[in-house]
């Protein structure tokens, strides 16, 4: 048996909580959170004063106003709930290190080496109790060896096993049949749970090390963490405890009701291991320099950026980390802050990249009476993944040649970028289809890596490519010696195809309904270069079109 020990910590009313810490006005009228659920509104959370009117989650809401007219809801927030929990797991770090999420109101802790620090595992409740109280949440908890076994306690700990809804237990009978079968043995098994230690208005929701087997057998299966209809499904044929699966064999159980639950009963007894992966903080980059007298001159803002700028290059590079934006924080003396924010076209650690586009963005500070502190934040970071140059030395001259050229471009992109926006400035980049007018499209030159190998076509590509115009000329695949197009009569000198061009068959482009393409490259006697085709015809009929002009 592992000598781990594993704290589960359930919030049942976190998401209505969250509200009512933000909305005190809330606390004296019965309240809850609801949530779409398919065509109806449905109750997410509640808060104390609603459980005790009655109202259950997962009740319609309609139900729910008939039984409370006074209850007053908001709509769930997942993203605020979500963020929320975050913050309480943050709290959860005074017990251990080791602290996980379960969303959407769950925290699990690996509580190994650390109950002592607090008195013991009993004490160290007390303290998760009084600390959620102050900070209004309610709580639950649970500690055993495996994290199954205390989620199971945290959640069900007290809680009987629910009656079977097939008839056959024995409470469901009339009274003159349940006399009469007193001695009959075989009914114990479908009667309903016994009472257990557990059953009291404080329940045991520690178990003892090498005890999780105890401890979970008078539980519902549902606290293995299965879905409803696995947990309905053991219910109906008399296995309503822990208790009753955990002597059965384990084949059996998968072949009538899958891996999951063979899988879960073995996590919760400690026979299949289940880690605990604790939420990786996040990197922060961020410096300040807080000054002894407030400033409000250009030179000694960049005077300040000087002395922050190498800090923060060293924490980024620490990381292996660029900046792509970079926040300047301005404090000032009568307590308003202002902000500017810079991007670059390509992640960079390096100071002298990004001081130009902050020196960019001092016209539009506004010191007031003085600025008496600054803070300088890179945001959004991105891994730079160093440049190793092999082969010999002209090679290796060659790729510093065009890195540094390259950087020159972010440069001037990053620059241009801060007056304008990124978004703003765009570059053409090849795209997989053989369609001509489908084989570059526009994208954000900041977010996009340079094209160093264009694609070669097979053809030569005209310099302009517009909508077909329709061409009046014989209808047929030979190439027509004259053709009137745009209004004008034109002569053919000397021609250059045909080019077959076939749509893409898995696209239905309203463009290319006219079917199979045959290109022609036409100089004219007036000098003209025009991209010609003659359209074979599908759900179009056929004809000749002009599409482009080469130089």
């Amino acid at each position: 048996m592992s000598q781990r020990r594993i704290l589960s910590l359930w919030f049942p009313r976190l998401a209505a909580e969250r509200v009512l810490r933000l909305d005190r006005g809330l606390l004296d009228a019965p309240f809850a959170v609801v949530k779409d659920q398919g065509n109806m509104q449905v109750i997410a959370s509640l808060s104390v004063e609603s459980e005790a009117q009655g109202l259950t989650p997962g009740q319609p809401l309609r139900d729910a106003h008939a039984m409370c007219p006074n209850l007053v809801t908001r709509l769930a927030n997942p993203q605020a709930e979500a963020a929320f929990l975050t913050v309480v797991r943050r709290w959860a770090g005074k017990f251990s290190p080791w602290v996980a999420e379960e969303p959407p109101s769950g925290l699990v802790i690996d509580l190994t080496g650390c109950a002592h620090l607090f008195g013991g595992e009993a004490p160290l409740l007390a303290q998760i109790e009084a600390d959620c109280a102050d900070l209004g949440l309610s709580v639950q908890a649970g500690i055993a060896d495996t994290v199954g076994a205390a989620w199971a306690l945290a959640r069900y700990a007290g809680q009987p096993a629910p009656l079977s809804r097939t008839g056959d237990a024995i409470d469901q009978e009339a009274y003159a049949t349940r006399a009469r079968a007193v001695k009959r043995r075989n009914w114990e098994k479908g009667g309903p749970a016994p009472k257990n230690g557990l059953a009291h208005d404080r329940p045991n929701r520690i178990a003892a090390r090498g005890k999780a087997h105890s401890a979970l057998a008078p539980l519902p299966v549902a606290a293995l963490r299965l879905d409803l209809d696995t947990a309905t499904s053991l219910n109906r044929l008399g296995l309503r405890r822990i208790g009753d699966l955990s002597g059965m064999p384990r084949a059996a159980l998968a072949r009538r009701f899958g891996q999951d639950l063979v899988r879960r009963l073995d996590q919760a007894l400690g026979s299949e291991p289940e880690p605990v992966s604790p939420a990786k903080p996040p990197l922060h980059f961020a410096v300040r320099l807080t000054l002894p007298e407030p400033i409000g001159r250009d030179e000694d803002i960049v005077a300040g950026l000087d002395r922050l700028l190498p800090e923060l290059g060293r924490r980024l590079t620490g990381k292996g980390h660029g900046a792509r934006r970079v926040r300047l924080q301005l404090f000032r003396t009568e307590g308003t802050m202002q902000t500017v924010e810079i991007g670059l076209a390509r992640p960079s650690a390096n100071p002298d990249r990004i001081r130009p586009l902050l020196i960019m963005k001092l016209p539009e500070i506004d010191a007031g009476f003085g600025i008496d502190c600054l803070r300088l934040e890179a945001h959004v970071t991105e891994p730079l993944h160093a440049h190793q140059h092999r082969g010999h030395m002209d090679a290796a001259a060659d790729a510093s040649a065009w890195l540094s050229a390259n950087t020159v471009i972010d440069d001037l992109i990053g620059r241009v970028g801060a007056r304008i926006g990124l978004e703003a400035i765009t570059h053409a980049h090849p795209a997989d289809s053989h369609i001509p007018e489908k084989s570059s499209h526009r994208v954000a030159a900041a977010w996009a890596e340079p094209v160093t190998d264009w694609p070669t076509p097979p053809t030569r590509r005209p310099l302009m490519i517009w909508r077909p115009e329709p061409v009046t000329a014989e209808d047929s695949p030979a190439l027509p010696l004259s053709f009137r197009w745009r209004g004008r009569q034109l002569e053919t000198k000397a021609a250059t195809g045909p080019e077959r061009i076939a749509p893409e068959w898995w696209l239905d482009d309203p463009n290319w309904r006219s079917g199979v393409r045959d290109y022609w490259q036409v100089t004219t006697e007036g000098g003209e270069r025009l991209w010609l085709y003659y359209a074979h015809g599908a759900a179009m009929s056929s004809g000749w079109f002009c599409q482009g002009s080469f130089a």
